[in-house]
């Protein structure tokens, strides 16, 4: 029996508005992802990253914004 070895690709998903964006290189760090984001994505300046959770062959990653919460 072969084992099969894949390589999950990486989805990003803005919590808030469940927008999912794609990974624009492989090879950078995730918070550098999301600063290039900031630009179309000002919530992301002051997100987090959680994750990954695993879904099929996907590793999603969620940005979730500091701003408007309270406690």
């Amino acid at each position: 029996m072969a084992l099969n070895i894949s390589t999950s690709v990486r989805v990003f998903v803005i919590d808030k508005s469940g927008v999912e964006i794609p990974d624009p290189d492989p090879k950078l760090p995730l918070e550098s992802v999301m600063a290039l984001y900031s630009g179309m994505y000002p919530e992301l300046t002051t997100a987090t990253v959680h994750g990954p959770e695993y879904r099929d062959d996907k590793a999603v990653y969620r940005f979730k914004s500091v701003i408007g919460t309270k406690g």
